[in-house]
C-alpha cells in the first residue's frame, strides 16, 4: 500500500533508480496548490524557503504553541517536521528516526530494513520494536505526516528549479562495516547491488563523508527520491553537513576504502 503515483515494487526497484522518474504524493501538490502559486513568482531561494516555512507555520499552527493551555496541545504543536528532521541528523535510529521511517513506509510501501537492528520482515521482533518507536515519537504531534508531505513537494520543487531535468546526483554515504548492508549482487570488484534502508543519509561532500566511517559508498542518487537536501532551509532553521536524505531501494554502490 502506499499514496504514490508508483507502486511499491517499481519504487524500491534497480530499474527505477537507473531510468528514475518523477514521484508524487497524491493529492498534496493539489491540496496545496496556493503555496505552489506564489512560489512560481519568486525567484530567490531564500524568500521561497522562508515563504514556505511561513505556510507550513499557518497551516499547521506551529506559531500557536505558546498560546496553548495544556502542555500537550503546547509539545504537539512544536513537534514540527523541523524537529524531526533535527532528531533524525542526531540519532537515525531515534523515536524521530522511526517516525520518519514510517512516513517513507505509508507514502511510498518500502518497509525499513533497519532501526536500531537489522528487521528481517514485518512480523519479526526489530519491526515490533521499530513501531513501538515509531508511536511513541509520532505521539503528541500534529499532523507531522502531512507536514512531510508538503516538504516533500517543496524540496522536489525547489531541485527541479535548481537542476532543470537533471536525473541524478552523485551522493556519498560513510559507512564502517559495509557486511551490515544487504547485498543483493556483487557486480564487479568494488560495484555492489544493495537494498538500502527506506530512508537514508547521504552528502553531497566526498571528503566529509570519510567523517563517518573507514569506506564510503558512491551511489548515483536519483533526484526524485531526495527527501530533503542541505540548504534548502534557512541555515538559521536548520543546519546539516551537506546531508541529503534519501528514500531507499535497490541501489548500485561503488565501495571506496582510504589509503
Amino acid at each position: 500500500m502506499n499514496l504514490c503515483n508508483l507502486p511499491p515494487w517499481a519504487i524500491a526497484s534497480r530499474h527505477f533508480n537507473v531510468h528514475p522518474k518523477p514521484l508524487e504524493i497524491q493529492g498534496v501538490r493539489q491540496t496545496n496548490r496556493l503555496l505552489f502559486e506564489r512560489l512560481e513568482r519568486l525567484d530567490s531561494p531564500r524568500e521561497r524557503a522562508e515563504l514556505f516555512h511561513d505556510y507550513m507555520d499557518v497551516t499547521f499552527q506551529l506559531h500557536q504553541w505558546q498560546q496553548e493551555t495544556s502542555a500537550s496541545s503546547r509539545k504537539s504543536l512544536k513537534n514540527s517536521y523541523l524537529r524531526f528532521l533535527k532528531g533524525w541528523m542526531f540519532d537515525s535510529n531515534s523515536p524521530a528516526g522511526a517516525v520518519l521511517k514510517g512516513w517513507v513506509e505509508s507514502r511510498f510501501g518500502l518497509s525499513p530494513t533497519f532501526h536500531r537492528e537489522p528487521i528481517e520482515s514485518i512480523s519479526s521482533e526489530a519491526y515490533y520494536q521499530f513501531m513501538v518507536d515509531r508511536m511513541q515519537g509520532a505521539a503528541r504531534t500534529s499532523a507531522i505526516h502531512a507536514q512531510f508531505d508538503v516538504l516533500f513537494e517543496f524540496v522536489q520543487y525547489e531541485l527541479r528549479r535548481s537542476l532543470g531535468e537533471t536525473p541524478h546526483l552523485t551522493l556519498y554515504r560513510g559507512v564502517f562495516d559495509f557486511a551490515e548492508h544487504k547485498i543483493l549482487e556483487k557486480l564487479e570488484r568494488n560495484l555492489y547491488l544493495v537494498r538500502l534502508n527506506n530512508l537514508n543519509s547521504f552528502t553531497s561532500d566526498f571528503e566529509r563523508a570519510w567523517e563517518f566511517g573507514s569506506k564510503v559508498l558512491e551511489a548515483r542518487v536519483p533526484v526524485s527520491k531526495i527527501f530533503y537536501r542541505s540548504g534548502i532551509l534557512p541555515s538559521s532553521l536548520l543546519k546539516g553537513e551537506e546531508e541529503v536524505l534519501v528514500i531507499g531501494g535497490e541501489f548500485e554502490v561503488k565501495v571506496l576504502t582510504g589509503g
